[in-house]
């Protein structure tokens, strides 16, 4: 076996996984942002959460807690939490209320 290939599987340890290091949390200006954006999703308007400091666990937390005071879904992407339509009101009061500085951007 070369130097270069990539090993998936072996019979004698099983699947072998990479280790990844742990998502750092982004460095910003402190302000979180709340966009509203509709471009490339086929006409539906989503509320994309930019700038939290936070990430891994603390990201899905806080992203469930969103989701859950909207009553819509929502998914975590490239560390941005985007909540299904535009709620851009109730996400700045959460936040706010959470101790975090949010403006709204966009849309």
């Amino acid at each position: 076996m070369s130097k270069n290939s990539r090993l998936v599987y072996s019979t004698d340890q099983g699947r072998i996984k990479e280790e990844k290091p742990a998502p750092e949390a982004p460095a910003g200006d402190g302000i979180v942002r709340i966009w509203r954006e509709s471009k490339g999703r086929g006409g539906k308007v989503v509320s994309v959460v930019k700038g939290l400091p936070l990430a891994g666990a603390e990201l899905k937390t806080l992203a469930k807690k969103l989701k859950q005071t909207c009553g819509t879904g929502g998914a975590i992407k490239d560390g941005n939490i985007e909540i299904q339509g535009d709620h851009r009101e109730p996400l700045k009061a959460a936040l706010e209320k959470a101790g975090y500085q949010v403006k709204l951007a966009g849309g």
